[in-house]
């Protein structure tokens, strides 16, 4: 799917280094930020959920 990314010039100049040096376009650089981001996003809900399940443990057992 097709997106327009409106970045700021430094984030923007920044960028297109990186890519530069990486011999990778900007557009694979984005996605992966993306992804990363996605993944520890991901990451921490399943941390808190699994805190949440040990930490009330003898309610959710009292529940059932």
């Amino acid at each position: 799917m097709a997106m327009t990314l409106r970045l700021p010039e430094d984030l923007d100049a920044k960028l297109t280094e990186r890519a530069r040096r990486e011999g990778r376009s900007k557009q694979e650089l984005a996605i992966e930020a993306i992804r990363e981001a996605q993944d520890r996003a991901e990451l921490k809900v399943d941390d808190v959920l699994a805190e949440l399940m040990n930490s009330d443990a003898e309610i959710l057992d009292y529940l059932k």
